[in-house]
């Protein structure tokens, strides 16, 4: 399971960590090493030396932190990636600023990004997500930005053709944690702007980062994308993403269907959670509901992922092989709630194909599309 320490079964994980901070130089390494399988090869305080110590020692993995003099993170990134294509996970600070700098990072090519404590007597709280996170990053393919399709929506998103608007009667929900930014980047800007369903999402993330997520996608997306607010109406064309630190659920009337924003206690260790919004998606949506459960450490989702089902509509997991941390949908497909495992790279089709089109998402299944 995620963050449990493991036995010397493969060769280790070599590791470089880059940080200004002389006592995150001393902490981050001292949280790896407790780990049989990862292995610090050096540290670096800033990215000029980062750059020199990739080339002489060829690590697996990159922590990287956004802040530092000379060369920055994000410049640091841009030099990784160009020569090199090294997995790079982000460490980020819990600010606004932090958290536009982390997305610009993900379009890079950063595969995660991990945030830092507010103090460093917390700093082992975040030792299990980093684990996670080095070891997905370790298996990844490091995807840059390479100027496809999403190229013309950064550059001219105002001419998109995006319909939306039109109520619907179908709803797709997607629930994602660790890794989950990256796997948005990558479905949603390839649906269309007449995507026949209404979408709501749950990701698990800090508070300002929903924000910031909600805008970079709708920059690249031909969906509008936005954080969602108590009473957004759910449209085709138009993707909700459920801010940080409180739950969303949707409300099917004869009028259409909205979502409710709610602050609660947390329900696995999450708010917002993805199995409240699945179990409301079950309970007004019913048949007419595709759940999409991605990469994400625990079980948060696979519960509520299996209400949808068992409610008759149709059921997605993540893959193992795509997903950055298999934790979410491994649960869900062991517990035999998804209809569908898929790897990353063939789910926008799939999702247009099944979800998308004018017709049921039950007549979409019975097709075996």
């Amino acid at each position: 399971m995620e963050g449990e320490h493991m036995p010397f079964e493969r060769e280790r994980i070599r590791v470089l960590v880059v940080d200004d901070s002389a006592v995150m130089r001393k902490l981050i390494p001292s949280i790896l090493e407790k780990y049989g399988d990862i292995e610090v090869v050096a540290t670096a305080i800033d990215g000029d030396f980062a750059l020199n110590k990739i080339e002489q020692l060829k690590p697996d993995v990159v922590t990287l932190d956004l802040d530092m003099p000379r060369m920055d993170g994000l410049t640091t990134l841009r030099h990784i990636i160009s020569r090199r294509a090294l997995p790079v996970v982000m460490l980020s600070s819990l600010t606004s600023q932090g958290a536009a700098s982390t997305m610009q990072a993900l379009e890079l090519g950063a595969v995660d990004f991990v945030c830092k404590p507010k103090s460093t007597l917390q700093i082992g709280e975040m030792a299990d997500e980093l684990v996670a996170k080095i070891r997905a990053a370790a298996r990844s393919k490091v995807l840059p930005f390479n100027g496809d399709a999403t190229l013309e929506a950064i550059s001219g998103g105002s001419d998109f053709d995006r319909r939306g608007g039109d109520a619907t009667a179908k709803v797709l929900a997607i629930g994602a944690s660790s890794g989950g930014p990256h796997a948005l980047r990558y479905i949603l800007p390839k649906l269309p702007s007449d995507f026949d369903a209404g979408i709501v999402v749950v990701q698990h993330l800090p508070e300002s980062f929903t924000e910031m997520l909600a805008r970079w996608l709708d920059e690249i997306c031909h969906l509008e994308v936005k954080e969602a607010r108590s009473g957004d109406e759910i449209l085709a064309g138009r993707a909700l993403i459920a801010p940080a630190s409180a739950h969303m659920k949707v409300l099917r009337t004869r009028m259409g269907g909205q979502v409710i924003i709610e602050r609660g206690g947390l329900v696995n260790g999450h708010m917002p959670s993805v199995d409240v919004l699945f179990d409301s998606v079950a309970e007004h949506y019913g048949a007419h509901a595709t759940g999409l459960i991605m990469t994400g450490m625990g079980s948060d989702g696979a519960d509520g992922l299996g209400a949808i089902k068992k409610a008759g509509g149709h059921t997605i997991a993540q893959d193992r092989a795509s997903s950055s941390v298999f934790g979410m949908p491994r649960v869900a497909i062991e517990k035999g709630f998804a209809h569908k495992v898929l790897p990353l790279t063939d789910m926008p089709a799939y999702l247009v194909n099944v979800v998308g089109r004018a017709e049921s998402v039950e007549e979409s299944y019975a097709t075996g599309l």
